[in-house]
């Protein structure tokens, strides 16, 4: 019989080696049996916790979800003002927790595996939902509501974007240069908000 709390640190285990092997070797060639010797546990146990590879990425992506959403309710707890709730969700989307090279190449992943798998199209849209609304709310106590809209439709795409270009390059992305460049469009908005 297993110890009492030893499924929940073996699942996490195994998310952990689920974000490794993807980076190291993408998502096709990602296999139960190189999470489990990246983990170092039996291809059995990876078995008993998840039923295949879909079952693994989704609970890796709903503990990456779920990280995010920790980090940004965190923030928004302190933050004072509509426009510092904006900027709490920006600088969540590229805290160094979040923005690390195994978490990219898992979003990564789970961006292009989303359109073939219901589980990950499901959370994919809950993330899409989350972040809007998280945008939405303070720029529209800031600006009218269709052009605060349109600014959380585009935060949101700039920061998808920055963190697939984070992937896609050999090199990766400087997370602060990725933020700079996402608060100076926000900044823009604001100014030309409060210029009305």
């Amino acid at each position: 019989m297993p110890k009492l709390g030893m499924q929940d640190v073996r699942r996490r285990q195994l998310i952990d080696a689920t974000f490794a092997t993807v980076q190291r070797h993408g998502l096709a060639d990602t296999t139960m049996q190189r999470v489990a010797r990246e983990a170092g546990l039996s291809a059995g146990i990876i078995h008993h916790y998840f039923a295949d590879k879909n079952a693994l990425l989704a609970a890796t992506m709903r503990a990456l979800l779920a990280e995010l959403r920790g980090d940004v309710v965190d923030r928004l707890a302190v933050a004072a003002t509509p426009e510092a709730r904006v900027r709490a969700v920006v600088a969540a989307c590229f805290a160094p927790a979040q923005f690390r090279p195994a978490l990219v190449a898992a979003w990564l992943a789970f961006w292009a595996q989303s359109p073939h798998s219901p589980e990950l199209a499901r959370l994919r849209r809950l993330y899409d939902r989350r972040t809007r609304s998280n945008l939405v709310a303070p720029l529209a106590a800031l600006l009218p509501r269709p052009d605060a809209e349109a600014a959380a439709t585009t935060l949101a795409a700039m920061i998808d974007g920055f963190w697939l270009r984070a992937g896609a390059t050999e090199d990766g992305l400087d997370r602060a240069d990725a933020l700079a460049h996402v608060e100076v469009y926000l900044d823009l908005v604001l100014a030309a908000g409060a210029g009305r």
